[in-house]
């Protein structure tokens, strides 16, 4: 599973907004800033952010892409992003996440959760969870063809280990 994809959602928010919800839809590079403003890298979210919308109070975060998106990671994994992704977001801590998913052998699962702890992302899709390290997000993946499109090669996803599975 990768994390890429389940992270693009979270740096939708920034914590300048007042408390009730902003939306910005001209500027897609402050997505990525309130990711980062969050403690998350950039990564998380696919490059073609359009807008984010977030509630300073509550920290419920709309970011949009312009349109769906997906890609494949290693030939084995592939991520699939909706136009809209939701959840919460606090510092290190992105929940009740919709709008990413993960294909696992011959499933989709939705990623709902990403934990920031230390160097790694801990990304859970309910049942099972799986630690990366943070420099697997340094970049943010391109909708189509995810990282080196201009190579024509796939990046190899660094898995540090199994957190937990049910």
């Amino acid at each position: 599973m990768y994390p890429t994809a389940i992270l693009t959602l979270f740096l939708l928010l920034s914590p300048f907004s007042t408390s009730s919800p902003v939306a910005i839809t001209d500027d897609g590079s402050s997505a990525y800033k309130a990711l980062v403003d969050f403690n998350f890298p950039v990564g998380l979210l696919p490059k073609g952010a359009v807008g984010y919308e977030l509630d300073q109070a509550s920290g419920r975060f709309y970011a949009y892409l312009n349109g769906s998106c997906g890609y494949s990671l290693e030939g084995s994994y592939e991520l699939k992003y909706k136009s809209t992704i939701s959840g919460y977001i606090s510092e290190n801590r992105l929940s009740s996440l919709t709008g990413i998913s993960v294909k696992v052998l011959f499933l989709w699962l939705n990623i709902v959760e990403v934990v920031r702890k230390g160097d790694e992302l801990e990304l859970s899709v309910g049942i099972a969870s799986a630690s990366f390290p943070i420099d697997n997000f340094y970049d943010c993946p391109q909708c189509g063809c995810g990282f080196d499109c201009d190579k024509g090669q796939v990046r190899k996803l660094k898995l540090n280990r199994l957190v937990s599975s049910i």
